[in-house]
């Protein structure tokens, strides 16, 4: 069953912004992530919405990507995403077939 990382992001400091996804992309490995999107908010067609990036990485189970999101390389870096961004952070699965 895929399992998704989705995080939504209200940046307040687009330098630490890019230091944060630089340094997040290289803790991937040995986690089976794949980047599935880093997208600019481009408004809403219904509801509300108060950030202005996504984005969202694809791990093979949802084990996978807590297992990740726990880790010592990936914890390491949460001060710096919380100085960079105001974010909110989903998990969602995909049944397998």
């Amino acid at each position: 069953m895929s399992a998704f990382f989705v995080a939504t992001s209200s940046i307040k400091d687009p330098e630490k912004f890019q230091l944060y996804a630089k340094k997040t992309g290289e803790t991937f490995a040995g986690h089976a992530a794949e980047p599935v999107l880093r997208g600019k908010f481009e408004g809403v067609l219904k509801g509300n919405a108060d950030h202005n990036v996504v984005g969202i990485i694809k791990f093979p189970t949802v084990e996978a990507l807590r297992e990740w999101y726990g880790s010592d390389a990936y914890q390491a870096l949460v001060p710096l995403r919380d100085e960079a961004a105001d974010m909110t952070i989903c998990v969602y699965s995909v049944p397998s077939s």
